[in-house]
């Protein structure tokens, strides 16, 4: 059968759709299929769900074949699409992270959250209005929870640091993880022989260095043949990643004490997180001068200085109380 170009088989029933947020290879869901039932693990936005349904036709499966969609934590580029995928799916449940639920049930916080961070014109265009999920259809994970899809068993575990809603999906049949953002970012235009490079996404608001290192290292223990990443796509070479973006982290907070706090703040994390990368990817040996990078990160730098920013500003308070 020939497939769409933006629905990948990767082996073990594992397919990747690129759901076309912001730009080609940017975002991914996946699909899961296992004896003729089937899973959706993050969802993309609410602009993706042609190519949702769509994955579930080129590969000859009805809608009620999907038993689970499971995004990794309710940021909207992972579960925008939760609500309209749940309406055509009628045998299918959702599970998310226990913190996570209430918002898939009633979005309206959710919502107004995004549109503080991105504004109305950048929610309008990206993402559109959000749909609810009835409570009923919702189930929330907990830590160590297994649930059958077709002959395999996935398991779900707690994985703070980038959200305190996020859990991770351990595939046995794979020996891979669905880290969401727990496991970093890795675009495909900074490969370097075959080698990927990645790095930490510091989004707001719920960004936490110390639990997110203690999460990379209880996903790395696993020693997994492989990371599925929302942003993007599956990558082997797992404890290398590990360590880099162990290091990478320490950097991170270190740029971030050592700014101090006023108007300028945002500016020189900004800068400081460009030169950390560009430093990091003249080591892996990427031949992207700082321009390039400062373009292809655009989105990432913005978003880790203001995720940087408010963890400051929180430990601040909390030191101060």
């Amino acid at each position: 059968m020939t497939l769409p170009p933006w629905l990948v088989p990767l082996g073990s029933g594992v397919h990747l759709i690129d759901t076309a947020f912001q730009r080609d290879h940017f975002d991914a869901a996946y699909l899961v299929v296992d004896q003729g039932r089937a899973a959706f693990i993050d969802t993309g936005t609410g602009r993706a769900l042609p190519r949702l349904l769509g994955a579930l036709d080129a590969l000859g499966l009805a809608p009620d074949a999907v038993d689970w969609v499971i995004p990794t934590h309710v940021h909207l580029d992972h579960a925008g699409g939760v609500g309209p995928l749940m309406q055509h799916l009628p045998q299918a449940r959702v599970l998310v992270h226990p913190r996570g639920a209430r918002h898939l049930i009633d979005p309206g916080a959710l919502y107004q959250g995004a549109l503080a961070v991105y504004g109305q014109a950048e929610m309008d265009r990206s993402y559109g209005q959000l749909v609810a999920v009835p409570a009923e259809r919702v189930d929330s994970s907990h830590d160590g929870l297994q649930v059958r899809l077709g002959g395999r068993q996935l398991e779900l575990v707690d994985t703070p640091g980038h959200a305190r809603h996020h859990h991770a999906i351990w595939d046995p049949v794979s020996r891979g993880w669905f880290t969401g953002d727990t496991f970093g970012l890795s675009y495909r235009e900074f490969d370097v022989d075959g080698r990927a490079w990645i790095l930490p996404t510091s989004t707001p608001v719920q960004f936490e260095p110390e639990p997110l290192a203690a999460t990379i290292q209880r996903l790395r223990a696993r020693q997994p043949d492989c990371v599925y990443l929302t942003h993007y796509g599956r990558l082997g070479d797992v404890q290398r990643l590990a360590d880099s973006l162990l290091a990478q982290l320490t950097d991170m907070v270190a740029l971030g004490r050592s700014v101090a706090p006023g108007p300028e703040r945002h500016g020189q994390l900004r800068a400081g997180l460009l030169r950390l990368y560009v430093d990091a990817l003249a080591r892996h040996g990427c031949q992207l001068d700082p321009a390039q990078v400062a373009e292809a990160l655009a989105i990432d730098i913005e978003l880790n200085a203001q995720g940087l920013a408010i963890w400051l500003d929180r430990s601040a308070s909390q030191t101060a109380n």
